[in-house]
């Protein structure tokens, strides 16, 4: 039985999530524009602040101060919870990320899993705004979002897959802890690359941003949104761009472990090394929205269902047959039987 300081403990670390988070997101918009403005050869934010420092805040205080207005024909109740929806589920999905050793707030042995499982929920936020808003564009870009995210989620989950085979556990720790040779970046390289293209799809980021295509559908599922409403699908959305980031530097780059066996490297801190590789992805994020045109829909389908699906089963069916060939499976990576005791054995996760 838990006392009332572990339940305080757990609040408060959630709020100070919360803060990282938003702070994280703000300064993540004003990076953005700066980059996005170097490739285009052009000034971005330079005004609000020190070199635009303070952009990110006078953004969030406009947002904070307009007039929510709230379509006469649209269902008020679903209307509302959308955006509070998407948001929480991407709060929620930073509670099992460890930053450092041991550092997650809730350190599950089925870590992956649950950010799985919260990202395929993010869609009924995206579906729920397009119908309730009662709009032919915002309902046009709600389903789109749909049939694309359950699309891509095929991937992500296979390359998933291909990555819990080789490391026998769905807990993120042991995970990083796996890595501290070599990371699967190498190995899995097939695997990487396609794992990084389906975040891309997954956040509905260029190029294959078609739920929000402005030159179609003005600006998609969110079209009737102002205020906090539309700064809620915002900072879901940018919350989720750097969680998969973080996402991808964990599973394939080895999280919080140094970046070689040099003396210098011993010196930087394990959080400092997560946010280095985070930061790389981030910036892949951003130079790939100023580059490439965007797919058009049936082009963005045929990628995900006749290319993508088709290359992650592959490379699952490859992986699992290497391992089981070489008998690796039972020797060097543990007995099976380890990881079907973490699926089951739920009383043993820290919470």
């Amino acid at each position: 039985m838990y006392h009332l300081g572990f339940y305080i403990e757990k609040v408060v670390s959630f709020l100070l999530l919360l803060i990282c988070v938003l702070l994280s997101v703000a300064f993540f918009t004003l990076y953005e524009r700066q980059i996005l403005a170097a490739l285009q050869r052009r000034q971005g934010p330079n005004t609000v602040g020190v070199g635009g420092i303070l952009q990110p805040i006078a953004d969030g205080v406009k947002l904070l101060l307009k007039e929510s207005i709230i379509p006469k024909s649209a269902d008020m109740e679903i209307f509302l919870f959308a955006p509070i929806f998407s948001f929480g589920l991407a709060v929620a999905s930073w509670s099992v990320i460890p930053f450092t050793e041991g550092s997650a707030l809730a350190d599950l042995n089925l870590a992956v899993l649950f950010i799985f499982t919260l990202s395929s929920l993010s869609v009924h936020a995206i579906i729920m705004a397009g119908w309730s808003s009662n709009s032919k564009y915002a309902f046009l870009g709600g389903l789109r979002s749909a049939a694309q995210m359950i699309s891509y989620e095929v991937s992500f989950a296979s390359v998933l897959l291909s990555i819990v085979v080789v490391v026998g556990t769905l807990n993120l720790n042991k995970v990083i802890e796996f890595q501290q040779n070599v990371w699967l970046a190498g190995p899995l390289f097939p695997s990487f690359v396609l794992f990084f293209i389906s975040i891309l799809a997954e956040t509905n980021r260029h190029p294959f941003d078609l739920p929000e295509a402005e030159a179609e559908l003005v600006s998609g599922y969110n079209v009737e949104y102002a205020a906090m409403g539309f700064a809620l699908f915002f900072l879901a959305e940018y919350g989720n761009i750097l969680l998969m980031s973080t996402l991808t530097s964990i599973l394939f780059l080895g999280g919080w472990n140094k970046f070689g066996d040099f003396v210098i490297f011993d010196y930087i801190p394990h959080s400092f090394n997560n946010s280095l590789k985070t930061m790389i992805f981030v910036t892949l994020f951003v130079v790939v929205r100023g580059s490439l045109p965007r797919y058009r829909y049936d082009q963005l389908m045929r990628l995900g269902w006749k290319v993508f699906l088709p290359i992650a089963l592959c490379c699952v069916v490859i992986h699992t047959t290497i391992l089981i060939s070489t008998n690796s499976a039972f020797e060097a990576f543990g007995p099976l039987d380890v990881f079907a005791n973490e699926i089951i054995d739920l009383p043993q996760s820290k919470f």
